[in-house]
């Protein structure tokens, strides 16, 4: 009787652990075809009337790190089993919690790119879909002191965006 008892603890123990796992990876991971091998990331041209001499490429290298981080993917220059490329085509800053004064209490800092996807594998995942996030700060900060920060915690937002329409289908 022992025997048996241990049997079945260890059995359900086993098929949990197995569930756990299958859970963990099917909603934490990413929906990539078993025959992709590559990703090619073009460069994202910075379009915006306002233009911050950085964004291009710290924004091309902040999606080039999230797919690298989050797939088997290898980034190659072209030609890739999927291709991910577009451009910058907002980056501004505007008032937002007006005062009774007519003075801005908050500013934000919006960031919008442009962003076309293809797969070798399946062209009904293709999409081109623009993307915008933003952040706000105090006014009277120094834009200038805080703007990498701002930029920095934009372009996570909206590479998470970006990397979950092409590669998680959310």
């Amino acid at each position: 009787m022992k025997k048996t008892a241990i049997i079945f603890v260890v059995t359900i123990s086993l098929m949990v652990s197995f569930l756990s796992c299958r859970i963990t990876v099917s909603l934490t991971g990413s929906n990539i075809n078993p025959n992709a091998k590559t990703v090619s990331i073009a460069t994202f041209k910075n379009n915006a009337s306002l233009v911050n001499p950085a964004l291009s490429q710290e924004f091309t290298t902040a999606l080039i790190n999230k797919v690298q981080s989050q797939t088997p993917l290898t980034i190659v220059g072209s030609n890739g089993d999927y291709t991910l490329e577009g451009e910058i085509t907002g980056y501004h800053v505007s008032p937002v919690a007006i005062q009774g004064n007519d003075v801005a209490a908050m500013n934000r800092l919006t960031i919008t790119v442009r962003v076309r996807f293809t797969s070798k594998y399946d062209e009904n995942l293709d999409f081109e879909n623009s993307f915008s996030r933003y952040m706000d700060y105090n006014s009277t900060d120094n834009f200038s002191n805080i703007e990498s920060g701002l930029v920095s915690t934009i372009n996570e937002a909206l590479t998470d965006d970006i990397f979950n329409k092409a590669f998680v289908n959310w």
